[in-house]
């Protein structure tokens, strides 16, 4: 995957077959501000294991993440996935966080950002709290899309005004899977870097209480989230979190024996060469 300039390439893993990168902090903001700058149309992911399992379920849909410039692991349990794989520096980079990082990247470095998703209600307080917390800062497009289909007229409005108004750094709140498959969808035609941000939407506009540090850090968010949107998330932690578990835990198993097994053929070569006549 070109990830564009003279960017260094990262390192990433297959965790069930998607791609994630070992990035952080720092380094996601620094190449999404790169692209920015060039104005260029990429897209970037926040892997959970919601994502993951989405991923699992439909080969289109992993093809659409594992096609994105840049795919950072979101939940600690990715992280997690990462460092038992071989990436040991692996870091949590989730949308939440990342978002007003770049924010206060774009705001001194004067690039104007857009943001396209969530409720009329949240747009209103996400474009106000942005503009407080974040002196400097060009919003130059904020729009609610309907929770439908968007019909092709409706679409081409919306591509047109962002592209029009000038936003460069574009974060999108259409929830998963839906924001991945737009910014994919879109990705050449929306002269912006795409940022799939999910719920960071409702968390910057004060409209949803995130989870204490304490619990992200023990990868325990969704459990703060189970319980303070029961009926929404329910069937999702309960689908998909058990079978995130079975799974890669068999990933690992495999990965283990197969490490154990190159250990063992290394090990045989040398001795076979320490072993050769003169």
């Amino acid at each position: 995957m070109e990830h564009g300039g003279d960017l260094t390439p990262l390192e990433h893993r297959y965790i069930l077959r998607l791609r994630v990168e070992g990035t952080n902090h720092v380094d996601a903001v620094r190449r999404i501000l790169a692209w920015a700058r060039d104005r260029q149309s990429r897209s970037v992911c926040v892997a959970t294991t919601h994502v993951v399992m989405e991923a699992y379920d439909s080969a289109e849909f992993r093809q659409v993440v594992n096609w994105a410039d840049l795919v950072t692991p979101d939940g600690m349990p990715l992280v997690w996935g990462l460092r038992w794989l071989g990436i040991k520096g692996a870091t949590r980079v989730c949308g939440p966080d990342l978002m007003p990082e770049v924010l206060e990247a774009a705001a001194a470095a004067g690039i104007p950002v857009g943001f396209f998703g969530g409720r009329p209600v949240v747009m209103e307080r996400l474009v106000a709290a942005a503009a407080k917390g974040f002196p400097g800062l060009k919003v130059a497009f904020a729009e609610s899309p309907p929770f439908r289909p968007l019909a092709d007229a409706e679409d081409r409005d919306y591509v047109g005004s962002i592209n029009r108004l000038g936003a460069r750094i574009l974060f999108v709140g259409l929830g998963c899977p839906k924001q991945e498959r737009w910014m994919a969808a879109h990705r050449g035609r929306v002269k912006s870097v795409m940022l799939g941000v999910g719920a960071a939407f409702d968390f910057l506009a004060g409209t949803k209480p995130r989870a204490p540090r304490w619990m992200q850090q023990a990868g325990l968010e969704w459990l703060f989230r189970l319980a303070t949107e029961p009926r929404r998330l329910w069937r999702r932690y309960a689908w998909h979190n058990p079978r995130f578990a079975f799974h890669f835990g068999l990933q690992l198993m495999r990965h283990a024996v197969s490490a154990r097994s190159t250990a063992r053929r290394a090990e045989k070569e040398q001795f076979s060469v320490l072993r050769e006549p003169d």
